[in-house]
């Protein structure tokens, strides 16, 4: 039987935000928080756990996985398998939605909790080669908190080495090792010390024997394969418009550069030839018969040599 991809958005909320896996979710971010030497969490609870609605029918976006701690803190974590190329900001977007939308009318800004958004993705965008990324805001010298309300992020899976962490005693890496589709071979070396990672494998290898998951889960890789390919398209149109666009403007400006060259030159010639009349002791009528200058310019020209 050939397994299903988890990095499928669809197939990633049934495993991590269902209501029946939700001590899967808080084992994932306890990892994570680990790793970012974040105390760990007691409890969260789901504020969109996964319905058979999410089940991609047709091609409405998947909703991310929204979790609230007990201390009211907001967690947002989304998987993204195909690169949007607009993450960063994208992010900050959609994290500062979640983070205004704790406000009704009436309250306060100190009622505002912290928000956490985690992004798990299947390419590569920050320029560093750490597989996982965390910000804040800080000041730029002294490193001092402007505020702990954001905290953004970034799971790069094709950073992650799987040799160095296989080795490792459970953590983090693991469980990123089982979204980018380790050989399940693996799995009971990585799941050895990760009770509710076990339990991921098994609800995949669970799901991977629906037929009628199957049907929808390729139905739902087709439409992002699909999308990724017009968002592909459509930056490579857009690099090419942008190189096109200033080869043409380069060629029009050189092209219009001579002309206006050859006119100024032109021009230059014929004042040349005026004043050469006009030092002979020709009329300004005559001149500008002569040469079809204005009779307005050979008059200046006419005072520019008396002078």
């Amino acid at each position: 039987m050939e397994l299903l991809d988890p990095r499928n958005d669809f197939l990633f909320k049934r495993i991590f935000g269902s209501e029946e896996n939700r001590d899967v979710l808080l084992a994932f971010l306890n990892r994570t928080f680990t790793e970012a030497n974040r105390p760990t969490l007691g409890e969260i609870v789901l504020l969109n756990p996964y319905t058979d609605q999410d089940s991609p029918s047709d091609k409405q976006s998947i909703p991310d996985i929204l979790a609230r701690t007990v201390e009211g803190e907001l967690i947002n974590v989304e998987m993204q398998l195909f690169n949007r190329y607009d993450m960063e900001k994208r992010t900050l977007y959609y994290w500062s939605k979640q983070y205004g939308s704790q406000l009704v009318k009436g309250q306060s800004y100190s009622s505002l909790r912290r928000c956490v958004t985690i992004n798990i993705l299947n390419f590569s965008i920050l320029a560093n080669d750490l597989y996982h990324s965390v910000f804040h805001l800080r000041e730029n010298r002294t490193g001092i908190p402007l505020s702990d309300d954001l905290e953004i992020h970034f799971l790069e899976l094709p950073k992650l080495n799987e040799s160095t962490a296989r080795i490792r005693e459970g953590g983090l890496s693991n469980w990123l090792l089982f979204l980018k589709g380790i050989d399940p071979e693996h799995w009971e070396v990585l799941s050895m010390n990760e009770t509710e990672l076990k339990k991921a494998m098994d609800t995949l290898e669970f799901l991977s024997q629906d037929e009628k998951l199957r049907m929808a889960y390729e139905a739902r890789q087709k439409f992002l394969r699909d999308q990724a390919s017009l968002m592909e398209a459509a930056k490579n149109a857009e690099i090419y418009g942008f190189k096109t666009g200033l080869e043409q403007g380069v060629r029009e400006g050189i092209e219009q550069g001579i002309e206006r060259g050859i006119e100024q030159g032109v021009q230059k010639g014929i004042e040349t030839t005026a004043r050469r009349m006009l030092r002979k002791g020709m009329l300004p009528t005559d001149v500008t018969d002569a040469t079809e200058l204005p009779l307005e310019r050979v008059e200046q020209l006419k005072n520019e040599e008396s002078l």
